[in-house]
């Protein structure tokens, strides 16, 4: 998902001062004076160094002592101040924009930093630099104009930011060129944006400026279906910045496009050159496209790292940020709980991803696209959580199962009604044709292994013909093992077992070594297969090399692994045979995997291959105080978790850390705090 960066304070930083130093030697200001006055004899006003809502002369003192609770992070205290200015001074411009940026900085309230900036622009409304400069508002009136911009940006309204930036040039001067293209990049004007961009590369404008044409232009690059030629553009936002080496948001979007070029071990050093530099200001959390990437390398103890690094990344970002990307916490979260074992927790933060409103005005994505992928995780999470119920409820007689039976048909319809959202989010065509393409830079983040999980929501037959499309148009010129991992899903989901063996021998000739679960996928789907025109030694050959790269595929897919279950001939073994014959994830075959039970001298069940290599085994002391179908119930329970899992014991503590904190779990049950918990994204 390509990213846009610009500074916490954005515009304001270059201050009124300057600004209006500028123009009286530019001659758009005269403040009264005969044009012919001598503007040499002006006397330039020593610049502050302190700044105060991100400008030099700001003289109010409520406003000053407002900036310094905020310097001090004394924010509690900062929201005080403000809040009595606006009570004393409610038709004061000054008194409206502090309160708002409180509002919009400190608390990430969008819409009602929205009406605040609403009102201080009622009590300005300036038409001229002249009329502006009369007033003793004119500092706040240009911080207003500036702010509504970013604002309306953030809610989705291009066109309104758009129009604030014009306002600004024509009352104020000022060139705000290098920040249309962002907008114009959301709009989908891409020939605009290049233009624009190209027009601030030939002017004399700041690095800065140059840095955001450049990534503009590298955004705009991406916009064709077929990859790009280079990477010019995005080298260039980081070479031309004073900070664009060190820069995260510069550094992540130089990954997403390495890995548009499929050049993955490239991406992952820009990412690790990223998570050097913590920037709390910046809305890219390098940690997050760290943990998609090594989770789709099948490199699950980095991923865990990753993970925990990820955190305390996020605990060190300014608290407007914060909220800008939890989203993206969110649903990277949930996927390796996912692989982990951990639906249920999945689950949860994919419905507080849904359940709550995102602002993206600095993602190159936009809403939809972050709730069809939420939806689809969510299914994907329900589905698995009902895997385990029913892997559960094969240790249990049915009176035991009743309260199971109940709550596997909600889990069913949660995700059925999950899957019916994903699927009117997807339905746009050339929304799927671009998301297709390996690692598709413009759109929202989502795991290539995750990706075919699309075709059975939207149809076989649909997609089949969308991705013929994709083909002709480029989409898979640079890796052709993509497609054909879609030709193998789409196979498998029609039955069609030739055509899926076909499909997913090509694609596991093709496809890079790195994606590792995708190739786990594709290896699953050819074993099914396999299995199906009774090639019983191919099929569990191919069933253990995916079962190595990901052992919660099985679940995913929702299919079993052929198993030769050996037992010894205590009462311990047989029930717990007569538990994982009844469940769905093993099937009864002379030939196939060893599924090993014994009962001395501790109790065991063990997976291995049919060379006798141990795959996956769980082990315990038989209990004092139970019988002989307790510890089988237990035993096989466990196993179930153990083999489908990562085998990572992430206390509940650290789960409920993925969250963020209770206020956002408790958000999904009431509706008052859902609608106050709005988010903001960095520009």
């Amino acid at each position: 998902m390509f990213q846009k960066s610009i500074c916490l304070w954005g515009y304001k930083k270059i201050g009124l001062t300057l600004l209006g130093t500028a123009l009286l030697y530019s001659g758009q200001l005269t403040l009264g004076q005969d044009s012919s006055t001598d503007l040499s004899s002006i006397a330039i006003p020593r610049i502050p160094q302190a700044l105060c809502f991100g400008m030099t002369d700001i003289s109010e003192r409520r406003a000053l002592e407002i900036c310094d609770a905020l310097s001090l992070q004394q924010t509690v205290k900062a929201r005080e101040l403000a809040q009595q200015w606006i009570q004393e001074k409610p038709d004061l411009a000054a008194a409206q924009f502090a309160f708002s940026e409180i509002l919009f900085t400190i608390e990430g309230n969008m819409p009602r930093a929205l009406y605040h900036l609403n009102k201080a622009e009622e009590l300005t409304g300036f038409s001229s630099l002249a009329e502006a400069l009369s007033s003793s508002d004119y500092q706040w009136h240009y911080l207003t104009l500036s702010q509504l911009s970013y604002v309306h940006q953030l809610m989705g309204d291009q066109l309104k930011s758009l129009a604030y930036l014009e306002l600004i040039n024509e009352v104020y001067g000022q060139d705000v060129e290098s920040f249309k293209g962002w907008p114009l990049i959301k709009l989908k004007d891409f020939d605009g944006a290049r233009a624009s961009a190209n027009k601030v590369l030939e002017s004399d404008a700041s690095d800065r400026a140059k840095a955001r044409a450049w990534n503009t232009l590298c955004a705009a690059d991406l916009a064709s279906l077929a990859p790009i030629e280079s990477m010019t553009a995005c080298e260039r936002a980081i070479s031309d910045d004073s900070n664009g080496g060190s820069d995260t948001v510069y550094l992540s979007n130089a990954a997403e496009v390495s890995l548009s070029l499929l050049r993955i071990d490239e991406a992952e050093a820009y990412l690790d050159k990223a998570t050097r530099y913590l920037n709390p200001e910046s809305v890219a959390d390098p940690w997050i496209y760290k943990l998609y990437l090594t989770m789709n390398q099948g490199r699950f103890d980095d991923a865990r790292t990753a993970l925990d690094r990820m955190l305390v990344w996020r605990e060190q970002q300014e608290p407007i940020v914060s909220k800008m990307n939890r989203a993206e916490h969110f649903l990277v979260s949930a996927n390796f709980l996912l692989l982990a074992g951990y639906s249920q927790d999945a689950i949860k933060l994919t419905a507080t991803a849904l359940n709550q409103p995102d602002r993206n005005g600095s993602y190159s994505a936009d809403d939809s696209q972050k709730d069809s992928y939420a939806a689809l995780v969510n299914m994907m999470a329900n589905r698995t959580e009902y895997q385990v119920l029913l892997e559960n409820r094969a240790t249990m007689n049915w009176g035991e199962s009743f309260d199971s039976r109940i709550t596997a048909f909600s889990l069913q319809l949660d995700a059925w009604r999950a899957e019916r959202r994903a699927a009117a989010l997807f339905a746009n065509a050339d929304v799927l044709q671009n998301r297709l393409r390996p690692y598709a830079p413009l759109d929202v983040h989502i795991p290539e292994w995750v990706e075919p999980e699309i075709i059975r929501l939207i149809g076989t037959g649909v997609m089949s013909n969308i991705l013929d499309q994709a083909l002709s148009n480029g989409a898979f010129q640079l890796n052709e093992g993509y497609y054909h991992a879609y030709r193998t899903e789409i196979s498998s989901l029609d039955n069609d077992t030739q055509a899926t063996l076909s499909a997913g021998q090509q694609a596991l000739a093709l496809l890079p070594q790195q994606e590792v679960l995708l190739r786990a996928r594709v290896t699953a789907r050819v074993a099914e297969a396999a299995f199906d025109v009774s090639n019983i030694d191919k099929a569990v050959k191919m069933y253990e090399i995916a079962y190595q790269q990901d052992p919660s595929i099985l679940r995913r897919l929702e299919t079993s692994l052929p198993v030769n279950i050996v037992a010894d001939e205590s009462l311990f073994s047989d029930l717990t045979k007569s538990f994982l014959v009844k469940s769905p994830r093993f099937r009864e075959v002379e030939s196939g995997l060893i599924l090993e039970i014994k009962s001395t001298p501790l109790l065991s069940i063990c997976l291995k291959s049919r060379s006798g290599s141990p795959l996956s085994c769980y082990t315990a002391p038989a209990s004092e105080n139970q019988d002989n179908r307790w510890d089988a119930q237990k035993m096989t329970r466990q196993f179930h978790t153990q083999a489908f899992g990562l085998g990572y014991d992430i206390s509940k503590a650290q789960r409920s850390t993925l969250l963020g904190s209770s206020v956002i779990l408790s958000s999904q049950n009431d509706s008052n705090l859902q609608l106050n918990r709005e988010t903001i994204l960095e520009r």
